[in-house]
């Protein structure tokens, strides 16, 4: 996990023990890592409200939540990382499947390959 991720969990967690504190015997304690203030699941029209809201303070493009997955796994596969470890992070059970959704990324991956073939070369040469 990236330290980035992992240090905003924790700040997630710590704001969550605050709100079980604030909801005394009202909270729900589902398990679960996203809730309400008081425990329960979130309503998804609420998270998805709020994930548009985000957006448009950013000044980004509506997109899905579910549009996330796919920008992390393309710009994972851009900046080289392996596809089964893209793979294993999106949860595909074949490299297949993350291979033929993700092709769009290949050509530029390509093109870095053959870059850097020809700084191997040009240096043995």
């Amino acid at each position: 996990m990236p330290k980035i991720a992992a240090r905003v969990l924790k700040g997630h967690r710590t704001k969550q023990l605050e709100e079980r504190l604030a909801a005394g015997g009202r909270w729900n304690d589902s398990g679960l890592v996203f809730t309400s203030t008081s425990g329960t699941p979130l309503d998804e029209r609420n998270v998805r409200r709020a994930f548009k809201d985000i957006l448009a303070a950013a000044k980004l493009p509506r997109i899905r939540i579910h549009d996330l997955r796919h920008t992390c796994a393309s710009l994972l596969l851009a900046q080289g990382v392996h596809p089964r470890v893209v793979m294993e992070t999106l949860g595909h059970s074949q490299i297949s499947l993350t291979l033929d959704t993700y092709s769009h990324v290949l050509p530029a991956l390509q093109q870095e390959a053959a870059r850097q073939i020809d700084t191997l070369l040009a240096a043995e040469g």
